[in-house]
């Protein structure tokens, strides 16, 4: 069994997903040390099911000092405001206090999204941060400082649809991977002139599925990612 310390808190780091949970413990230096463990988020995703499971699997990885969660929805000061991807009963739940309680350590939980941005922006110029999963998470940091829960996903796109709309996982299914590379192209496109970023860094599962060449200045970032920015949720204000 790991041992904590204090002075070099080790961090339980998880990654709510609307069809995946992640899971690891990291040290100060945002080293794994324990194995990166995944399970299917539990249907229907309420918070009591989740919460079941992540109790489940955090048992399995040992000891740690605290715990930053990446959450599917607008999260403010711990509340989960909205989680278009997991069930109602998320809205306005104090889920850093409930996991808190849950666990008996101290607990931040934020934007997917923006943890992943954490995990992955270099902290210089307008950087955006744009997931390909289940559904489509955003992300925007100027010099390294976060533009909080941004959930461009859910902003008017094309055709009187949303980013999400147009490029989620089931669009995909949908509509097959040629149209949704095209539309995913335009996608990146209208961002990098509305919002002048230097940078964009595309996550989640879905850029396995990215098939046309990406400008020099989009980079794909690995999944763990999302869970490497839970060292970084300690060190910025929320």
């Amino acid at each position: 069994m790991l041992e904590s310390n204090p002075e070099s808190p080790q961090t339980l780091a998880i990654d709510i997903g609307g069809s995946g949970i992640k899971m690891m413990v990291l040290n100060l230096a945002g080293e794994p040390i324990t194995e990166r463990v995944r399970v299917e988020t539990p249907q229907p995703a309420t918070p009591k099911l989740v919460i079941a499971t992540l109790s489940e699997l955090a048992h399995k990885q040992g000891e740690f000092d605290r715990v930053s969660v990446g959450f599917p929805g607008v999260v403010v000061r711990g509340v989960t405001k909205t989680a278009v991807n997991l069930h109602p009963d998320w809205e306005e739940l104090n889920f850093a206090q409930t996991l808190s309680q849950q666990f008996g350590k101290p607990v931040r939980v934020a934007n997917d999204a923006d943890i992943q941005g954490l995990g992955a922006i270099s902290g210089q110029g307008v950087e955006l941060v744009l997931t390909l999963g289940t559904g489509i998470g955003t992300a925007l940091f100027l010099n390294g400082q976060l533009v909080p829960n941004l959930e461009g996903g859910h902003h008017p796109f094309r055709k009187g649809e949303t980013y999400e709309e147009q490029l989620s996982h089931a669009t995909l299914d949908k509509i097959g991977s040629k149209k949704w590379n095209r539309r995913l192209e335009k996608a990146l496109k209208t961002l990098k002139r509305v919002l002048n970023c230097d940078r964009i860094y595309l996550g989640g599962g879905n850029t396995k599925k990215v098939k046309f060449e990406l400008p020099n200045f989009i980079e794909v970032v690995p999944n763990i990612t999302g869970i490497l920015g839970g060292i970084r949720l300690w060190e910025i204000d929320l």
